[in-house]
């Protein structure tokens, strides 16, 4: 898929095509009114509208993934509504039957991510979890009564936490799909970080990427 992406806006790694290659397989999308927040270049909206969705949003705070994402969905012909805002903010009071999200999960060094450099897009505080933490809260405001939330994550972050914040709030959620990778640039460039933290083993330079899926209990 042909994709513009301007500078500062977070590439199409293999953690978006894992969750777009499962949007693909299974039908989740089809027929349905679907949110994708943090959406970057809009790599997953366009997944959405390529599998059927009946309508899409997409949501970004950043203003240069905003333009990525009303570009790219403009180039290729996919009708998407593209707002600017603090993850689920602009769509507060409407319900989705579908929320797919890539946040940035990378720890840091520091507490709060990088507001107007390229570190937006994968800083996630010191434990990768501070957007994480945000979805698993917020995302049932914008659920439907039988919607589903696709997210994807590292295991660095701990995916059993992800499960049990869903849980709290009142989804069934699971674990659908993993991939072992490399670690890329910015997680070999703070792998000793990671080791100091207890959040990888000593030496351990791959990661298991996963996508949790929550449903309403």
């Amino acid at each position: 898929m042909l994709l513009l992406r301007p500078p500062g806006v977070y590439r199409v790694d293999t953690d978006s095509t894992l969750l777009a290659d499962l949007l693909a397989r299974t039908g989740h999308a089809e027929g349905r009114d679907v949110l994708d927040v943090c959406a970057g270049t809009g790599v997953l909206a366009l997944s959405a509208a390529r599998a059927g969705a009946r309508s899409i949003t997409a949501v970004d705070l950043s203003l240069r993934s905003t333009m990525a994402t009303w570009l790219n969905c403009r180039l290729h012909g996919a009708p998407v509504t593209v707002l600017r805002g603090d993850l689920f903010g602009p769509v507060l009071g409407r319900r989705f039957d579908l929320v797919v999200a890539n946040p940035p999960y990378v720890p840091s060094r520091a507490s709060a991510p990088a507001r107007h450099r390229i570190g937006r897009c994968w800083d996630a505080g010191q434990d990768g979890r501070l957007m994480l933490d945000r979805i698993c809260a917020g995302v049932s405001d914008v659920l439907a009564e039988d919607g589903t939330l696709l997210l994807v994550q590292s295991e660095v972050c701990g995916e059993d936490v992800t499960l049990s914040r869903l849980a709290k709030a009142g989804l069934a959620a699971k674990v659908v799909d993993r991939a072992v990778l490399p670690f890329g640039p910015v997680m070999s460039a703070r792998a000793a970080l990671l080791e100091a933290r207890g959040l990888i083993a000593p030496g351990q330079r791959e990661e298991e990427i996963v996508v949790v899926q929550a449903n309403r209990g």
